[in-house]
């Protein structure tokens, strides 16, 4: 087994063309030669397809029907990732890199950055339409962000085609409300110096994209979430959004990884009493009544007996200006006693069992004398 220890930037693209030779011409596994075991997974599924290195690439954009429909299915990723876009876009201006942005099979949808027209390879590949994908272009940050869903650095020679040996870059996958991919958000450069911290801004880029995504679903409550040792009001907080009556509407990942009831796929059939052991009204009537004024957050229980810090916010206050002015987090509301919780709770059970006392308690799996108990003697 070979160590990939710390190369200069001449020893680095030895390295990869060592293992260049020896995967895609001699057909051997040189484990640890690469610095990431998933560009060799490319390299074999480029080679079963067909594939050789020494072929030129052709960069296909759709046809102008097919891009008018790709153009139409993803308005709203276009317009979600356009802010953050142009930040990046002025952020890596002095660096010849540059952003792309593609849907969920490889296809750029939109560009921004200091894009060289003048240069063929950079023009190539930032034209609306084109198709980056793997089955198109073979290994690159774009098609491995899809394939992985995972971030990546690529750099020079770890792309399949030769023709494509220009380029570095960084990817990293784009998740919708739903939890399923929606695309990709990549930063190329063509010749550019070698710069793996990318991946990095990449990636806190991606996860302001997926906040924009969920905040431009309709929804009625959008809660933030997060531990009590972080600060709420950064784009590292779990975002989960509600319809009226509780359903969930969406979550970003983050809220899919703090609340096990939030699982990959379509979220619509989650109610966000499965999330919280608390009444969902508590969450719409905390909203409501710091609507007002200054945002407030609170404690909530999950099911598991982990406690989050939450804020729910009225459609239309997520975004407000102003908010979280200094990056500071929201002053918290005393936490909800763990008795105040389980009354509620009781009390939830009596209504929705329409004051049947026995029915609510056998669906708690507690006794009625503890109903009694709670609710002061009161229900029927």
């Amino acid at each position: 087994m070979l160590t990939v220890l710390p190369t200069s930037s001449e020893q680095r693209l030895q390295q990869i063309a060592q293992a260049r030779q020896a995967v895609l011409r001699d057909g051997q596994s040189l484990p640890g030669l690469l610095a990431e075991s998933w560009i060799e997974r490319s390299w074999q599924r480029c080679l079963a397809s067909g594939k050789r290195p020494e072929q030129e690439v052709s960069f296909d954009v759709l046809s102008p029907q097919a891009l008018r429909r790709t153009e139409e299915a993803n308005h709203v990723l276009v317009q979600a990732a356009r802010p953050v876009l142009e930040k990046l876009g002025a952020a890596i201006a002095s660096t010849r890199y540059f952003a792309i942005l593609t849907n969920a099979q490889g296809v750029v949808v939109d560009v921004n950055g200091a894009i060289d027209r003048r240069d063929r390879r950079a023009d190539l590949i930032t034209r609306i339409g084109v198709d980056l994908s793997e089955q198109s272009v073979g290994t690159t940050a774009i098609g491995a962000a899809l394939t992985e869903l995972q971030p990546v650095w690529l750099h020079r020679g770890e792309h399949f085609f030769n023709a494509n040996s220009a380029y570095s870059c960084a990817g990293a996958p784009l998740f919708g409300p739903d939890g399923r991919c929606a695309g990709m958000l990549d930063l190329t450069g063509v010749d550019a110096v070698e710069r793996p911290e990318l991946k990095h801004l990449v990636v806190q880029s991606a996860r302001s994209i997926e906040n924009a995504l969920i905040q431009s679903r309709p929804h009625d409550l959008l809660i933030r979430l997060n531990w009590s040792s972080h600060s709420l009001g950064e784009d590292s907080d779990g975002l989960v959004s509600l319809d009226p009556d509780g359903w969930v509407s969406g979550a970003n990942p983050a809220a899919r990884q703090m609340v096990p009831a939030l699982q990959a796929g379509s979220p619509a059939a989650v109610h966000c009493s499965e999330l919280f052991a608390l009444p969902y009204e508590m969450l719409f009537d905390a909203a409501r009544s710091d609507a007002a004024g200054s945002p407030q957050a609170m404690e909530v229980p999950l099911w598991s007996g982990l406690r989050l810090q939450a804020l729910p916010l009225l459609r239309g206050r997520a975004a407000a200006p102003g908010w979280f002015s200094g990056r500071a987090s929201p002053a918290p509301a005393p936490a909800l006693p763990l008795k105040d919780v389980e009354t509620a709770l009781i009390r939830k059970a009596v209504n929705e069992a329409r004051g049947n006392v026995m029915k609510a308690a056998r669906a708690l799996g507690i006794s009625r004398a503890t109903v009694y108990r709670r609710l002061g003697g009161k229900s029927k």
